[in-house]
């Protein structure tokens, strides 16, 4: 079996190079690095038989790192990792309450009634981004005697999401990303009624759009070492 040259790619320190002292103690050269940036960086300089790259990670996700990775080598071999798919957190969010699609634009009182059906812990995925269209949401709810609490990138205080009887996620970023936020969100308490505002409301599930874009595989955290050296060792034979 031939040694190979690994790249790990996660914002999670103790993961990342936890994962790293794995594979060389299997006899493995590994480099690891803690963003998207710094994995095209390292694509850049080298030429890696299998890359491990987390999905959900700060700046550029992992998804816009194996694209990017794909344009500098097309044939790259690259495993996703992710603690949590899209599909599983719209699971998560269905078991506590309803989960509703939106489309734009907003009928006022297709929106109200859905806020009221998905009560608290509950989610509503609409498809559209963009200050218009969250400031239209907000002012059809308030118009319902509703108030409602607009978060984007440059203002997402945790506690002021919690303010209000509706809380509208406009992160302008992918929905998986969306959801690892709202995720959090949920960890710290209850939260009001939630619509996210995504560029696509992708709800069948990100593990197919990831599959779609022909990845090497996925892998669910934690991890399991012996699949993991068993996966290396077949692209090293």
């Amino acid at each position: 079996m031939r040694s190979l040259d690994i790249l790990v790619v996660d914002d999670d320190r103790d993961n990342a190079n936890s994962l790293g002292e794995l594979f060389e103690m299997d006899g493995h050269r590994v480099e690891v690095v803690y963003t998207g940036r710094e994995a095209i960086f390292a694509y850049l300089k080298n030429d890696f038989d299998v890359a491990f790259v987390d999905v959900i990670m700060p700046g550029m996700n992992g998804v816009e790192s194996f694209m990017e990775i794909r344009k500098l080598r097309p044939h790259a071999n690259v495993y996703m990792m992710s603690g949590y798919s899209v599909e599983e957190l719209l699971k998560q969010a269905m078991a506590q309450g309803a989960l509703g699609i939106l489309q734009k634009p907003a009928d006022p009182e297709t929106l109200i009634k859905m806020v009221k059906d998905v009560g608290e812990n509950g989610l509503i995925v609409a498809q559209g981004v963009g200050s218009q269209f969250a400031a239209e949401i907000s002012s059809h709810a308030q118009g319902h005697g509703t108030q409602c609490h607009v978060v984007n990138q440059a203002h997402s205080s945790l506690g002021a999401s919690k303010q209000g009887e509706m809380v509208v996620l406009d992160m302008n970023c992918a929905l998986i990303d969306s959801m690892g936020y709202y995720n959090n969100l949920r960890k710290a308490g209850d939260m009001p009624p939630t619509i996210i505002l995504a560029p696509q409301a992708v709800v069948p599930s990100g593990r197919e759009t990831l599959r779609d874009l022909k990845l090497t595989g996925i892998l669910n955290k934690p991890f399991d070492p012996e699949y993991l050296i068993s996966q290396l060792h077949v692209l090293a034979s």
